[in-house]
């Protein structure tokens, strides 16, 4: 079966309600889609979590990195994926160890096997958009928004 992506409506429930988002491969230059993405999604309120090994320890948007997701100490609710294809097999491994509830492989980047083995654990994936892209198009209501 080919793999489709969940409906907007399906997309703007998830970014309703999605706690933390752990961005595996956001990198520490401000010129990085990574890196810009983050910045826009976390100024609409959404906490993410920066994974990278090569600056774990330092801050990235003002959160500390993280060289792994399971070296994050608190619960994560969607893994956001800035890597090549090819990693995402590992990283769907690792989302699944640390219980995720999405797996979502940005613009760009599909991976069936990572795809296969999210869904074999009962998440939800998206591959090949941009979450900062979704978010706008669907105008999720958070919680946390206090806007009048």
């Amino acid at each position: 079966m080919a793999f489709e992506n969940p409906s907007r409506d399906e997309i703007k429930r998830i970014l309703e309600q999605v706690g933390n988002i752990a961005v595996v491969g956001l990198s520490d230059k401000t010129d990085r889609t990574s890196y810009m993405v983050a910045r826009a999604i976390q100024s609409k309120g959404y906490r993410i979590i920066p994974i990278n090994p090569t600056v774990a320890g330092q801050e990235i948007l003002g959160e500390t990195c993280y060289a792994s997701l399971q070296d994050v100490p608190e619960p994560i609710d969607l893994v956001n994926v800035f890597r090549r294809s090819e990693y995402c097999a590992d990283v769907a491994r690792d989302a699944v160890a640390v219980n995720a509830r999405t797996l979502w492989l940005q613009l760009g980047i599909v991976s069936e096997e990572a795809a296969e083995i999210a869904r074999e654990h009962g998440m939800t994936v998206i591959m090949d958009r941009c979450i900062k892209v979704e978010e706008a198009a669907t105008r999720p209501v958070r919680s946390n928004d206090h806007q009048a």
